[in-house]
């Protein structure tokens, strides 16, 4: 069939031979492959490893009954590259391990397997390159799936190519990010010779013509079922194409011998291919290994390796007509045969879904295997595995609190795995069958109200997350406490009213001092601005919640952005890089990008441009990577304020656009406060001053107007305020901005209202502003404020004829704006200098030579400057060791060194 199903398939072929090529270069890359049944997605990869050469070779096929089995298609694709196990970094051989069964689940994070997949493939290719082929990818299980599209994703230059082929519209495989060829039928010429092969009747040769509709395998195997029934009648022509194809492969199964057909049932059923359990099930069903030869003679099944231990059908569609045609009695005699076959402790989750199968009730022994199997999965991290373990093994329970219990399980699982919507009628059904069990119901709670938070229904969310904490206000007060802190984040999305009645809930709790959250919301209240005593130290509340023991995760990223919105921009960025740095040791790649936007706020406000676009860069793609709109809108933003600050409007639109996008009804976008402060930026610095007020003034209305980017967005605004005359338009944001400057106590927040008095002062009081501001100012640690406020007063001076003095503020200012790359505040700098009589040196190039690196250049030469190696920066930036020495090698020209011994003399450029 390989060869037929290549007829009329240069552009397919000419595409696969690209991607080899690219392999035997060093270069890496992956293609999805997507059409009907039989459109001839495998004979394409039967020529892919055909042409691969001496390319090593990994190859496997997702299995419509093994979908609930955890990284199952994951093991039988990587089978043959586990001897390059060692070579892998400790946590990423670990994971990979407990995954596969093969050591302990330590509760890795999904994504840590993912890593391991990259890095694996990168060390099986070894010097010849690595082809991996994926059949029928759409019945791979979830985790699987994930891990696979993960490193296929990060691919660089790690000399792999990776091929999937998926059906259309059946189940389907979701691989956003990676290119897709769409196969569709052959053409007429191509078609005829192809169906040329059989002689047949020229009316029949027209009709399987028309119907097959330049199906390659319609065209082959519909001739061969019509020679077996002695070219009679068109078989099932009412059937849909596929059906047609289904009969046709089952017309061979049926004329086989009784035990050669429980035979292949048995192997239809068995997901593993494992000829050794394939043979013992059959034993109890009378059929025996001559059966196996029958079977093997008669084309319908191959060897599926080397050693003959496993056992593959030829086409998918032989194994799904053996299965679904068999009458219902004998596929439950099946399951009872390979669960009786399956007896080891490591083939406990196998054993289990055969047992579900084969039940046509209620059935305890099968739903509490289900129950263990589904714990397994989950902390292996096969969350989608866990879910419908659990979701069966509820179906199978007798006893009402059982099954709402198992339930729960199921609901919080499939929440874990991303599934919102599924995981939302799960707790509904859950709820509806409890009755008086506060805390299982306050868990309930919490998985509409993360489901509905990630949907973008903050609303229902927040509602969520504050009757889950009166269920067990007086009961578990460190559970509600928990659900709380969620609803202060979910209530930043609603407005100041909604936040401060959340707070004083919190406030309210019964919570026992000795509890690690307790210290967590007295800082959490000064998020209130009807407060205006000074907060703690951020660093102040953690030693205490250190001292108390371990707080969430989650709880301390909330403190994360507590902290900067109320301006505590450094303590917030010391505990967000820890947090990182966690995550990344534990690989946690779908954990960073909320953590990375903290560090991202924190470089902006601090004028580090490039380690903000390096940071925003790595975590906008790790958003995308692990399907998390939210923060793909908010590092959209992120961007677009970058872009702004250097006069790129394009881009800045571009991105803005994304940040605003995806807004649920009667909401804001995540990222919209960051793309309506860099549009209104971007408009400033090319001079429409009255487009910039109108973007600012967006900010200061309900929902947005306590949000960070509304409160740090102040200065800007009344400068565009100033610029069209109507400084009236700033006076009711800067009021709420004094006050909030007056309750944080920082010399920076100080400096910034000096800053707006100047620009709204009459001229003798205007100066003495700007002076006592840059005093105030931190010309090291928040140069671009310095400047900003520098070029002020410089015009301030030029405008009162006194040139001479204005040059020292206006060359200070042009100086920090030429480095930063902010284009259009230098231009502005530039021609004030002009203005003053100043000789014009023209621009300066921006940042150094570190300016010339792409952000994740710079992210790769800093760790390799602070003496990391490969493998290590590899593992901290979920990338292959080799992709990692690609980077290297294209930055030391830019760098001007030709070794990684220089990078050390280069740090101080780099910014270690």
């Amino acid at each position: 069939m390989a060869a037929g199903g290549l007829h009329g398939r240069e552009p397919e072929e000419g595409a696969i031979a690209g991607l080899l090529a690219g392999v035997r270069a060093g270069a890496s890359s992956s293609l999805v492959l997507r059409g009907e049944p039989g459109i001839g997605k495998t004979a394409l990869l039967d020529h892919a490893a055909a042409a691969a050469g001496d390319m090593r070779l990994l190859r496997a096929t997702g299995i419509e009954f093994e979908a609930e089995l955890p990284f199952s298609g994951l093991q039988l694709l990587l089978r043959p590259a586990l001897g390059s196990l060692a070579a892998l970094p400790g946590p990423q051989r670990e994971a990979l391990e407990a995954a596969f069964g093969l050591g302990s689940a330590a509760g890795s994070e999904p994504m840590l397997v993912g890593l391991a997949v990259l890095s694996l493939l990168a060390e099986h290719a070894g010097e010849t390159g690595l082809l991996c082929l994926v059949d029928d990818a759409q019945w791979l299980d979830r985790a699987s799936r994930d891990a696979l599209v993960f490193a296929a994703r990060r691919l660089h230059a790690e000399g792999v190519a990776m091929v999937f082929a998926a059906r259309d519209g059946e189940g389907s495989f979701p691989a956003p990010g990676l290119p897709e060829l769409r196969l569709s039928g052959l053409a007429p010429e191509a078609a005829a010779a192809l169906l040329d092969r059989h002689p047949l009747a020229p009316a029949v040769r027209h009709r399987l013509l028309a119907e097959a509709g330049g199906n390659p395998l319609a065209l082959l195997e519909l001739p061969v079922a019509l020679a077996a029934e002695g070219g009679g009648a068109f078989p099932s022509g009412a059937l849909p194409l596929t059906g047609r194809l289904q009969l046709a492969f089952h017309g061979r199964v049926s004329r086989m011998s009784e035990s050669c057909q429980s035979l292949l049932l048995v192997a239809a059923a068995e997901e593993t291919g494992e000829l050794a359990v394939v043979l013992r099930a059959a034993a109890a069903l009378g059929a025996g290994v001559e059966d196996l030869s029958s079977a093997e003679r008669a084309g319908l099944v191959l060897r599926g390796d080397a050693d003959g231990t496993t056992l593959r059908f030829r086409h998918p569609l032989i194994r799904a007509a053996v299965y679904q045609r068999a009458p219902l009695g004998q596929r439950l005699a099946v399951h009872r045969a390979l669960a009786a076959a399956l007896g080891s402790p490591e083939q406990a989750d196998r054993r289990a879904w055969h047992l579900a199968a084969a039940a046509t009730g209620t059935d305890e022994e099968a739903a509490a295997a289900l129950e263990r199997t589904a714990a397994r999965a989950r902390r292996r991290s096969g969350h989608e595995a866990a879910a419908a373990a659990y979701e069966r093994s509820a179906r199978l329970s007798a006893d009402p609190a059982a099954k709402a219990h198992r339930e729960v399980l199921a609901a919080e699982a499939v929440l874990e795995a991303g599934d919102l919507g599924r995981a939302r009628a799960l707790g509904d059904r859950a709820a509806r069958r409890l009755d008086g069990a506060p805390a299982v119901n306050a868990r309930i709670a919490h998985v509409r109200a993360l489901a509905d938070f990630w949907q973008g229904s903050y609303a229902a969310a927040h509602r969520s997350l504050l009757d889950g904490a009166d269920l067990v206000r007086d009961t578990d007060p460190g559970q509600a406490a928990m659900l709380l802190i969620q609803a202060v984040h979910t209530s930043w999305y609603l407005g100041e009213r909604q936040l401060a009645a959340t707070l004083d809930r919190l406030a309210a709790l019964p919570l026992a001092d000795a509890d690690p959250l307790a210290p967590v919301r007295p800082y959490l209240a000064h998020l209130d601005r009807g407060r205006c005593e000074r907060p703690p130290p951020l660093g102040d509340a953690l030693a205490a919640v250190r001292r108390r023991g371990r707080a969430p995760d989650q709880a301390l990223t909330i403190l994360c952005g507590a902290a900067l919105a109320l301006g505590q921009d450094t303590d917030a960025y010391e505990l967000a890089t820890a947090l990182a740095a966690g995550h990344r040791a534990r690989g946690g790649a779908g954990r960073l990008p909320t953590v990375l936007f903290f560090i991202a706020e924190g470089e902006i406000f601090t004028g580090r441009h490039l380690d903000a676009l390096a940071t925003a860069t790595e975590a906008l793609g790790l958003a995308r990577d692990t399907g998390q709109q939210q923060w793909v809108s908010q590092f959209s933003g992120v961007l677009a304020y970058l872009d702004a600050t250097g006069g790129d409007e394009a881009a800045c639109r571009r991105n803005a656009e994304e940040g605003l996008a995806g807004a649920a009804p009667g909401a804001v976008s995540p990222g919209a406060p960051w793309a309506h402060w860099s549009l209104g930026l971007l408009d400033l610095g090319l001079g429409r001053a009255e487009a910039a007020l109108a973007r600012f003034e967006r900010l200061t209305r309900e929902p947005m107007r306590h949000h960070i980017c509304a409160t740090r967005s102040t200065p800007d605004l009344v400068e565009s305020a100033v610029r069209v005359g109507a400084p009236e338009r700033a006076a009711e944001p800067l009021a709420r901005f004094e006050r909030w400057a007056g309750s944080v106590g920082q010399p920076w927040a100080d400096a910034l209202v000096l800053r707006c008095r100047g620009l709204l002062a009459a001229d003798d009081r205007a100066e003495a502003c700007y002076t006592a501001a840059l005093e105030l100012h931190d010309l090291e640690g928040r140069p671009l404020e310095y400047a900003r406020t520098a070029l002020l007063h410089g015009e301030w001076l030029r405008r009162a004829r006194r040139k001479a003095e204005a040059r020292g503020p206006l060359n200070d200012a042009l100086e920090v704006f030429d480095r930063l790359g902010m284009r259009p505040w230098a231009e502005r700098a530039r021609a004030e200098l002009t203005a003053t009589g100043a000789q014009d040196r023209g621009p300066r190039p921006a940042g150094g030579t570190a300016s010339g690196l792409t952000p994740q250049e710079l992210q790769i030469t800093r760790l390799a400057a602070q003496g990391l190696s490969n493998r290590d920066i590899a593992a901290q930036l979920f990338l292959s060791h080799r992709t990692v020495g690609y980077h290297l090698y294209k930055a030391y020209p830019k760098l001007g060194v030709a070794s990684r011994s220089e990078l050390k003399e280069v740090a101080d450029r780099l910014g270690v």
